[in-house]
C-alpha cells in the first residue's frame, strides 16, 4: 500500500507537512506544545499562510483537533499543498494551514489534550456555570473501570446496552460523548480551564484572522458514520446565517450537530462553534468534516481503552502497545481507498469553501 501524503507518526507528519508547506511558498510558525512526543521530540502547532498578509478572504484549514485524528486531517492537508491548489486563491484571498492543534494526542496516539480534555468540549465560557450531563454521572463508573480486563469491559458493554435499551442509542451516545465538567479522569471530559491547544487557537484567530472579512473553515475529525464517508457538520442552528451559507457551499448533506440532525452528538464546548467570537469581524463559514471508520461500539472502546491506559497502564507495554494499535484503527483505516475517500472528499469540500468565499450572498 502507498501512503502518499499521509504518515506513521507524528514526526513525520509534521515533516512531510513542512516541506508541502515550504514547496508551496508559506510562511510558517510554530508553536511549541510544552510536552514531547513519545519519542522524546518536539511537538508544535504548525501554521502555514499561503497569500497576502492583509487578504480580505481566507481559507482556514484545521487538522488534529482531536489528536490521533491528525493522521487523516495531515494527509488531507499535505495532499492540498502538494497539488498545487493555493494557485487557485487568486487575489485578496490567502489560506492558513493549522497542522496538529492538538500535537500531544497526535504524537500519543489519543483524541484528548496532555490534560485529558476533549478540546472540542473546552471552548465554553469557564466564568460561568458549567453545561451539565447528568446522565454521564450514571455511566461514569462503567466506562473508567478501573482493570481492564475481559470481565471489566464486558461489565462496560452491559452497562451501556442497558442505558440504551431503556432510553436509546441515541440517548447513551449523547450521555457519554456529549461532553461532561465533572469527571476530570473520564471520558469527553471538557476541561476546567482553557487548555493549552484553546489558547494557542485563539491566539491564531488574533494574530492571523483579526483584519479578515471572511473566513471559511473546514475542521478534519474522524471516527463517526459509515467507513470513507465524510459528513459536513455545521455547528450552527438552522435558520442562521452560517448554517444558510453552509448549505449553500457544501450542500444538502451538510447536518448540523447543534439541532441533532448530524451523525454527532450535540455538544457544547467546539471550537467551530465559537469561531464567530474569535474573529468577530468576519463572516465566518465553517464545517467539521467528519470521515467514517469503524462501528461506534468500536470506536468508543477504543476510546475507553485509552483512557484507562493513561491513568493505569503502560503505554509501553505490549498490552499499552495493543491498545495503542486498536485506538489507531479506530479512527484512521489503513487502506488505499480509504485514504482515496478522504482526498477526493477533501479537494471537493476546499474547493466547494474557497467557491464561497467572496460571494456576496448572505
Amino acid at each position: 500500500m502507498s501512503t502518499g501524503p499521509f504518515s506513521t507518526t507524528y514526526a513525520e507528519a509534521r515533516d512531510k507537512f513542512l516541506s508541502a508547506a515550504r514547496a508551496a511558498g508559506a510562511s510558517l510558525v510554530a508553536h511549541i506544545h510544552p510536552e514531547t512526543g513519545p519519542d522524546g521530540g518536539e511537538l508544535a502547532t504548525d501554521c502555514a499562510w499561503i497569500g497576502p498578509e492583509a487578504a480580505r478572504s481566507v481559507l482556514l484549514l484545521v487538522s488534529g483537533t482531536h489528536g490521533i485524528e491528525g493522521f487523516c486531517g495531515s494527509g488531507a492537508q499535505i495532499d492540498w499543498l502538494n497539488r498545487g491548489e493555493a494557485a487557485q486563491l487568486g487575489p485578496d484571498r490567502a489560506a492558513l494551514l493549522v497542522h496538529a492543534l492538538n500535537p500531544y494526542g497526535f504524537a500519543w496516539a489519543r483524541r484528548v489534550t496532555h490534560e485529558n480534555v476533549d478540546l472540542n468540549r473546552n471552548f465554553v465560557d469557564f466564568a460561568a456555570p458549567r453545561p451539565a450531563n447528568p446522565d454521564y454521572d450514571l455511566l461514569a463508573e462503567a466506562v473508567k473501570p478501573a482493570d481492564w480486563t475481559e470481565e471489566s469491559q464486558a461489565a462496560a458493554r452491559h452497562a451501556l446496552a442497558a442505558f440504551a435499551q431503556g432510553r436509546g442509542f441515541r440517548a447513551m451516545a449523547q450521555a457519554v460523548s456529549g461532553g461532561q465538567y465533572t469527571h476530570p479522569d473520564g471520558l469527553f471530559y471538557g476541561g476546567a480551564a482553557p487548555t493549552w491547544s484553546r489558547r494557542t487557537l485563539e491566539a491564531i484567530f488574533h494574530e492571523r484572522l483579526s483584519r479578515a472579512g471572511e473566513i471559511g473553515i473546514i475542521d478534519y475529525h474522524t471516527g463517526l458514520g459509515p467507513e470513507g464517508y465524510a459528513e459536513p457538520i455545521i455547528a450552527a442552528a438552522p435558520g442562521s446565517p452560517e448554517h444558510a451559507r453552509a448549505l449553500r457551499w457544501h450542500g444538502r448533506a451538510a447536518r448540523s450537530h447543534v439541532s441533532g440532525e448530524s451523525v454527532s452528538a450535540q455538544i457544547a464546548g467546539d471550537w467551530l462553534g465559537v469561531a464567530p467570537r474569535l474573529a468577530p469581524r468576519a463572516r465566518v463559514t465553517g464545517i467539521a468534516l467528519e470521515y467514517g471508520t469503524v462501528a461506534a461500539n468500536q470506536v468508543l472502546e477504543a476510546v475507553m481503552a485509552d483512557n484507562w491506559l493513561h491513568a493505569h497502564g503502560d503505554p509501553s507495554d505490549p498490552l499499552g502497545r495493543r491498545i495503542k494499535a486498536q485506538v489507531r484503527d479506530a479512527f484512521y483505516i489503513d487502506s488505499d481507498l480509504w485514504r482515496g475517500m478522504v482526498l477526493g472528499q477533501s479537494l471537493s469540500a476546499v474547493r466547494q469553501a474557497l467557491g464561497g468565499l467572496g460571494t456576496t450572498e448572505d
